[in-house]
């Protein structure tokens, strides 16, 4: 088959290269347009186009696939199907109806549960103890085609969204290779989304990063999580913003202490340097990772050797900026 690719990030690239190394025939491929990032907001390709550039295929890069012009463009290339994953862009139906078998997508949940566009982040943040990939017959709404083939995977506690979204990247190409290989036979045998069942997961907000100590131990560590390499959670210390960037949780108990408050000087009280305890309403958060402003991802064990009187204990995370007293 003739197949058109279209991604954009990392997830999607791997993709692409799953197709590539098995010798399928793609005839273009689509991403989004190169974005400005970094302090001198330079041009930057996105993952999908720079392994495509470096094979040799065909790029193109609309801002929108609404104009006549973007799919005639399309049309000419007589695709036999085309294969979506995290692309970015609304497919009109005219696109869609475009490919003699119409187009496909690779979502990184088991539909119809966590439908739209972070449902890496949400399965997480929902504690859900399963999870997947789904390949399904693109239709005009949101994830709502039929379904032709379900990978999934447990999930534990100490997932992150980075290892999450590389496990489900394996299984993405797993999933749609077999799909190709079996094309004919699943499409005719597509099971029908449940709306009923459906749940939706919607992009996440920055104030959704925000920690709030008010909650359980295992709804930050979740927060934590969810928000590795894309929305780091953040809390505020001593009138600065640090982002937490590793954390488990503890069986200690922290008694009559205030939530957000650092219980453990793991210089002092221990030799064990690798993480600081912070009270939660119901337990205790071990951090093993922060970021300060403007600095580079940082382990608590380094701070712990060079600086600390940063990371005291009783000194307390707050969910303001303001400099509190203590």
């Amino acid at each position: 088959m003739k197949l058109i690719f279209a991604g954009t990030p990392a997830f999607a690239a791997t993709h692409l290269g799953a197709l590539i190394e098995q010798g399928h025939d793609i005839v273009a491929v689509y991403t989004q347009p190169d974005r400005a990032a970094g302090r001198g907001k330079k041009l930057h390709a996105s993952p999908v186009k720079v392994l495509a550039t470096e094979h040799n295929l065909p790029v193109l890069q609309p801002a929108s696939l609404k104009s006549p012009e973007a799919q005639a463009e399309l049309a000419a290339f007589k695709p036999d199907l085309m294969i979506v994953v995290a692309y970015g862009l609304l497919l009109p139906k005219a696109v869609l109806d475009t490919p003699r078998f119409g187009c496909i997508n690779v979502h990184a949940s088991l539909l119809p549960r966590w439908r739209g566009a972070a449902p890496i982040e949400r399965a997480l943040l929902a504690g859900d103890n399963e999870t997947g990939v789904t390949i399904m017959q693109m239709d005009v709404g949101l994830d709502t085609g039929d379904m032709l083939y379900k990978l999934s995977t447990p999930l534990s506690d100490d997932d992150d969204r980075q290892q999450l979204e590389d496990r489900l990247a394996i299984l993405g190409c797993e999933g749609l290779l077999h799909t190709l290989h079996h094309f004919a036979s699943l499409r005719d045998h597509a099971e029908k989304q449940d709306d009923a069942l459906s749940t939706y997961a919607r992009k996440l907000e920055k104030s959704e990063a925000l920690v709030d100590w008010q909650a359980s131990s295992i709804d930050i560590s979740r927060t934590i999580r969810a928000g590795i390499g894309r929305q780091p959670a953040y809390s505020f210390l001593d009138g600065e913003r640090l982002r937490l960037l590793r954390a488990s949780r503890s069986t200690t108990s922290a008694d009559n202490v205030a939530p957000g408050t650092i219980i453990q000087n793991p210089g002092a009280q221990s030799p064990d340097k690798s993480a600081i305890a912070i009270a939660c309403t119901d337990g205790v958060l071990k951090v093993t990772e922060l970021q300060f402003p403007g600095k580079n991802p940082v382990s608590v064990r380094d701070i712990m050797n060079s600086r600390p009187e940063l990371l005291a204990a009783g000194k307390q995370f707050s969910s303001d900026d303001v400099h509190e007293a203590r």
